[in-house]
């Protein structure tokens, strides 16, 4: 039997190697975009905000108009290649949802396609099995779900591995051919991402890594042209009379902040322990043995080394610079690119014999347990780690699901990353490939709670914004090339403006009418002078057939659709705004009213208005009284019970030239004092005012 199997295997094995390998690659770019447009499926809607919603309007608007507009205005504050590479989609599709699963399909394969500079970086030191087995893994890290969300992570992975890539060629023999390569490179990564201005310090650093003091001559080509290249940027922005931080576009604030070396110490220590943690300790280990005894190996070993050690610290070291004074969070999804670079280091390792001289490997085993285990993660588990800190939601599901009090998860980190580098400094070489193979189990395991989180919360803020049974149901019931001007009252959620804009062609005028919405989109002021019209901050009357906007702000006309839940109503409108009635006593954020609400129709003769209602059995566990006044004489009232919609309807008449409405709630609960500190909230909490419908 043994003598039949042997030559069976070696066949099998033959034929596996008489397959190009660029089959496997390609089989593998395959594999990992049908993968990654299932999951992506799984998200129903976009949710980190406002970003998915500019790079929407932006592919949205090159596809239209071959200009990258927001809300119809130009712009350069964003990245044009993302935009540009998803813009397909709204050029095929009518419907948004169609487009938005478009988008994604192409998200999977842009960001798949990061699995050939992948290899192709990893094949400048290792063997083609191994070179593979790290483009497998580079495909395999679980921040990739971001291919469900329309973000520029998508097309930055693979053009940060491509720099990557022209990074090494160039320290190998920095020719002007490769010093050519490697500036196109970086700048078609800053093209997709202002982020990869990091690329330019590693660059400046990692030649004295390679070769020492003879960089400078040997890599003259890059440093004559860097030092053209700041000069030029620099005189172009002054003859501009601009700042010369203006070429990070929206980023440019970032570089006017107040930082501190203290901040910036303490957020790059944080970034550098979650990065171990999302790398699964034994990559960084391996790294930090190769790097540490780089002296004496061949060329290309170290240059790919220099490059992977001087691009990860510039680009975690910008990260926790940003986050330090802009963001107060571990910013794992603007660091994770360098995951690969780690990957390639753990496999160069295996490859080479797994050496582990004593101190060395016993500093990088330190690091390495040390680091993840010091993690606050009490101060940073929480919302915010949804979008931004991968690594930490795994943590907080098990955390969740086992009773694990958070600020005990760093025993739970401890006894993992202790017992990964007791097998990277134990296991026998020949079992040496058991540690990538643990790597690839702990991104398999991971994924699972982090793409429940992703789904989950897509959900909710879908929900946040629109209940109608159709997301576009705007363009359903006028047509993807009509106008429908949005007014923001500040009287419902913010997604109710930002998903019904992301799924809906026609809505592209916006106005507000007390404060902007937070975003800093473009968006106009609205003043209503003392007929009622709305003008514009020209001064001039505003027009519009068709106004969307919530039952706070009644413009009059025939309603035309709704999102009754929500309190959303599309109006087809004589054409000249003119609010005919106002709302006093609703928070400026949603629906949520307090103790007294007040609702004044302008120019009523008399007739019933008709208010919705809604309760919330997550702080009231009786019914609320709701009591109508009409000149201090009460009229109509109603009791809602905690999971009740109603409508209550109250007969007016006018004084003067209008109608006034008072309205009294009770009871009234302060969240933070009804869920115990749980809920931040401190507003005294009513009942929802949906919609108010005056009926002559």
């Amino acid at each position: 039997m043994a003598t039949r199997t042997a030559p069976a295997r070696s066949t099998a094995i033959g034929l596996v190697r008489a397959v190009p390998i660029w089959f496997w690659v390609g089989a593998l770019v395959v594999a990992s975009a049908g993968l990654r447009y299932a999951l992506a499926r799984r998200i129903v809607a976009p949710w980190i905000m406002v970003d998915e919603l500019i790079y929407s309007e932006l592919a949205k608007s090159f596809a239209d108009t071959g200009r990258f507009l927001l809300r119809g205005e130009s712009t350069a504050a964003y990245g044009f290649v993302y935009p540009a590479l998803i813009s397909p989609a709204w050029a095929l599709f009518d419907r948004i949802p169609q487009a938005y699963a478009a988008a994604k399909l192409i998200n999977s394969v842009v960001v798949s396609l990061a699995a050939v500079p992948a290899y192709l970086l990893a094949r400048r030191v290792l063997s083609r099995p191994y070179a593979l087995a790290a483009a497998m893994l580079s495909m395999s890290v679980p921040t990739l779900l971001f291919a469900g969300m329309l973000m520029t992570e998508n097309a930055f992975y693979p053009a940060f591995l491509l720099a990557a890539l022209a990074t090494v060629l160039w320290l190998e023999r920095p020719d002007w051919r490769r010093t050519g390569f490697v500036l196109a490179a970086t700048v078609l990564a800053f093209l997709t991402r202002a982020q990869a201005i990091a690329i330019l310090p590693a660059l400046a650093t990692a030649p004295f890594l390679v070769s020492g003091r003879r960089a400078l001559r040997e890599f003259r080509w890059f440093f004559a042209a860097g030092v053209a290249g700041v000069v030029l940027v620099v005189a172009v922005q002054l003859a501009r009379n601009a700042s010369v931080f203006g070429i990070f576009g929206a980023y440019e604030v970032a570089g006017h902040a107040g930082y501190t070396a203290g901040g910036v110490s303490r957020w790059l220590l944080y970034h550098w322990e979650e990065l171990i943690l999302s790398l699964g300790v034994v990559p960084f280990a391996a790294l930090g043995v190769l790097a540490l005894t780089g002296r004496g190996r061949p060329r290309p070993e170290r240059a790919f080394l220099a490059a992977a050690v001087t691009l990860s610290f510039w680009l975690v070291l910008e990260v926790a610079t940003f986050a330090s004074e802009q963001s107060l969070r571990v910013e794992e999804r603007n660091m994770f690119y360098v995951a690969p670079l780690f990957l390639i280091a753990l496999l160069l390792w295996v490859e080479r014999g797994s050496p582990r001289p004593r101190v060395p490997a016993a500093v990088a085993a330190a690091a390495a347990v040390a680091l993840p285990t010091a993690l606050p993660y009490t101060k940073l588990i929480g919302l915010p780690a949804v979008s931004d800190t991968t690594a930490l939601l795994p943590l907080w599901s098990l955390s969740s699901s086992t009773g694990i009090a958070i600020g005990d998860l760093r025993w739970v980190v401890l006894g993992g990353a202790a017992a990964a580098c007791a097998l990277f400094l134990l296991v026998p070489r020949r079992f040496a490939l058991v540690l990538p193979l643990l790597v690839l189990a702990y991104f398999a395991v991971s994924q699972k709670p982090i793409e429940g989180k992703y789904r989950q919360t897509s959900i909710l803020d879908l929900f946040q914004g629109i209940t109608a049974p159709q997301p576009d149901w705007v363009d359903r019931a006028v047509g993807r090339d009509a106008e429908v001007t949005l007014i923001w009252s500040g009287n419902t959620d913010k997604y109710s403006v930002w998903e019904n804009e992301f799924f809906n062609r026609s809505v592209r005028r916006f106005y507000f009418t007390t404060t902007p919405l937070q975003g800093d989109l473009p968006e106009q002021p609205l003043t209503v002078d003392r007929g009622g019209f709305m003008r514009g901050p020209d001064g001039e009357v505003v027009s519009s057939e068709y106004v969307l906007t919530d039952g706070s702000v009644d413009v009059g006309g025939r309603p035309v659709a709704e999102d009754a839940r929500k309190g959303i109503v599309l109006v087809r409108t004589a054409g000249e705004l003119r609010q005919v009635s106002r709302v006093a006593g609703l928070y400026p954020q949603d629906t949520w009213s307090g103790a007294r609400v007040t609702y004044t129709r302008l120019g009523c003769q008399g007739g019933t208005v008709v208010v919705s209602l809604q309760s919330d059995p997550s702080l009231f566990t009786r019914p609320t009284t709701v009591v109508a006044s009409v000149g201090g004489r009460e009229v109509a009232r109603t009791r809602v019970g905690p999971t009740e919609t109603r409508a209550l309807s109250v007969p007016v008449r006018p004084s003067g030239s209008s109608c006034v409405v008072e309205f009294r709630v009770s009871p009234t609960l302060v969240p933070a004092k009804a869920t115990e500190g749980q809920n931040p909230d401190p507003r005294e909490l009513g009942i929802h005012f949906t919609r108010f419908t005056y009926i002559p």
